[in-house]
């Protein structure tokens, strides 16, 4: 049977019509709720089954690997990690429940089967890279450049499409 692993767009989107009891997050996502609503959502949601789980370690460093591979360990929080590591807990038998760009990038990568809240799913699986603003040199990460001392932006390395979901 299919679960859902949900990071906190779910609840702060309040869109998701799914069977709670199929539902799994991580504790941390509980402190990125603000709204009255979000959090009243997250609390009906266990009322009714969903199970907040840690995140196996290795499961945690797997995902850190393979977010500093893509380049997106920058723009993950610690919440985001956990969520992708319970996800890949569940492979096999899940689909992430996400917004996040970033977060859709990385679990693409782990063979994680997305599906977005109220965005659209990510079209390319992309590794970024910093370039210089100034001299133009590409680097793998920092915010300024070691050989001018401009500032580095982000910019795609390489990217491919992702394959469809049958």
């Amino acid at each position: 049977m299919t679960c859902y692993i949900t990071d906190s767009a779910v609840f702060i989107m309040g869109n998701c019509n799914l069977d709670t009891s199929l539902m799994i997050t991580v504790p941390s996502v509980a402190d990125e709720l603000k709204s009255r609503d979000a959090l009243l959502r997250f609390d009906l949601a266990k009322e009714g089954g969903l199970r907040v789980e840690w995140p196996e370690p290795e499961m945690v460093k797997e995902v850190r690997k393979m977010a500093e591979y893509t380049r997106d360990s920058e723009e993950l929080s610690k919440t985001d990690l956990e969520v992708l590591a319970k996800a890949l807990e569940h492979r096999d038998t899940s689909i992430l429940l996400t917004d996040d760009y970033a977060v859709q990038n990385v679990a693409v990568q782990l063979g994680i089967q997305v599906k977005p809240i109220a965005q659209k799913k990510i079209r390319d699986i992309i590794i970024w890279q910093k370039q210089c603003t100034g001299c133009r040199k590409t680097f793998d990460k920092g915010d300024v450049c070691p050989i001018c001392g401009s500032a580095l932006k982000k910019k795609r390395k390489k990217s491919r499409k992702e394959k469809s979901n049958p």
